[in-house]
């Protein structure tokens, strides 16, 4: 039956092959799938013709990560910034236009944090919050989650539940992935700068690096900055920043990727482009050594999904399989994609002109990379949640980490249970030819 579906799917999608097809529809299988609830806080808004309540679910489906040395079953999340709602969705959502701008933190004292879990031994039992571990600055102070007062790039008012203003924080951070290190520290991607934060084993932020110029923007942080990232990233869309992060086998490199492609010269690139941009990272030296093209699918590629957008489509996540491929989750809000990528043949343009933002036509407006003597990493597509798991798989897929050479775990991202969404986490099974057995 799953065959079946598949065949007539892939009449829809051109792109594959028959091939890919059968291979596609014999590997991925959802074996389990676990409710993760955890209680936050309960915020009323109120006011003149409005009266709400919500009690916010911990959203720790941002990122996920295992480390091969830790026991089994033992993974870690992490939280994006926490709870916000776009002033934009006042109305909908609260019931009262609360703010014309920005963004509305009900509760401002979060801190982004990591969540270590473990499952329960006896298999389908569900995962058991162990440790929690919240971001601190230098003096052990945890930090919040509210913008950054930046003025090298844009970005945006913080407001509480009252619709008052609140400070930047040149501390916040916006986290969207992690990987663990074996000396027990952590790398972080996020999103406001966007950077790369470098978090001891108990939360210490060590050290944030963000794009050349930005950090005497944040001159006023309690922990260190320093300005070693590409400048042009300081282009990146209004909270559309490194959502994606993996580490090699051998901890020397780190891959990181935009969410999106870069407002580079403008929104209008920003919005119409698919060509996004994959970093390798050393960390002994911390300098970029390799910078490449990854181009997003189409919007109408996405089956589960109707928007015919090029801006729905986001690169939530990367993963290093044991296989040593990296892997790339490509999504709209209901497909979940993933994808290795071949760095052999692409394009290394770290350095080059197009970093400079005097590059014109940029890399973003770019619609024939061939012609400009480009190539992108090649993609080779894993799997396709509307095709091999069609309503198995919940929204906004954010988190991949694998459990073994078998399984990966996927966490959705719930924001907060705004729109009463849940956190879940869900052990797909693939055949050999993922892992390369």
């Amino acid at each position: 039956m799953r065959q079946k579906k598949f065949l007539l799917a892939s009449a829809i999608v051109s792109s594959l092959s028959l091939a890919s097809a059968l291979a596609l529809a014999d590997s991925p299988e959802l074996e389990r799938i676990s409710e993760i609830s955890l209680p936050l806080d309960t915020v009323r808004f109120v006011g003149t013709g409005y009266d709400k309540t919500f009690n916010f679910q911990v959203g720790v489906g941002s990122g996920a990560f295992r480390h091969p040395a830790d026991p089994k079953g033992v993974i870690y999340t992490v939280s994006d910034r926490g709870v916000n709602i776009d002033c934009g969705d006042d109305v909908e959502l609260v019931g009262a236009d609360i703010c014309a701008s920005g963004k509305i933190f009900p509760v401002p004292n979060f801190a982004p944090s990591i969540y270590r879990f473990e499952e329960n031994r006896q298999k389908g039992k569900g995962w058991k919050l162990t440790q929690v571990i919240q971001l601190k600055d230098s003096r052990g102070m945890p930090i919040s989650g509210l913008p950054n007062p930046f003025v090298s790039t844009d970005t945006e008012e913080a407001l509480n539940a009252s619709g008052a203003v609140m400070a930047f924080d040149p501390n916040g951070l916006d986290t969207e992935s992690l990987v663990k290190l074996s000396d027990g520290t952590f790398w972080l991607g996020e999103e406001y700068g966007p950077s790369i934060v470098h978090v001891s084993a108990t939360g210490e932020v060590l050290e944030r690096l963000v794009p050349v110029g930005l950090d005497a923007d944040l001159s006023g942080a309690s922990y260190p900055v320093s300005g070693v990232l590409p400048a042009i990233l300081s282009k990146r869309k209004l909270n559309r920043g490194i959502e994606s992060i993996a580490v090699s086998s051998d901890e020397q490199t780190l891959y990181f990727i935009l969410q999106s492609p870069l407002a580079n010269p403008d929104n209008n690139a920003y919005k119409n482009s698919r060509n996004v941009r994959l970093f390798t990272f050393d960390l002994g030296s911390k300098t970029v050594t390799g910078e490449y093209v990854y181009v997003l699918d189409l919007p109408g590629t996405f089956m589960a999904d109707s928007s015919s957008k090029q801006t729905s489509v986001k690169v939530s996540e990367l993963t290093m399989l044991p296989n040593g491929k990296l892997m790339v989750l490509e999504r709209v809000d209901k497909t979940t994609k993933l994808y290795t990528v071949d760095f052999s043949g692409a394009t290394n343009i770290a350095g080059s002109g197009w970093d400079s933002a005097a590059t014109t036509p940029s890399l973003e407006k770019q619609t024939n990379l061939a012609a400009m003597g480009l190539v992108p990493v090649a993609k080779t597509l894993m799997l396709d949640s509307a095709i091999n798991l069609p309503g198995q798989l919940p929204a906004k897929v954010e988190g991949v980490a694998v459990l073994d050479n078998e399984h990966l775990l996927l966490v959705n991202d719930s924001d907060f249970g705004i729109e009463g969404d849940t956190t879940y986490f869900s052990v797909v099974e693939f055949g050999e030819t993922l892992f390369g057995k």
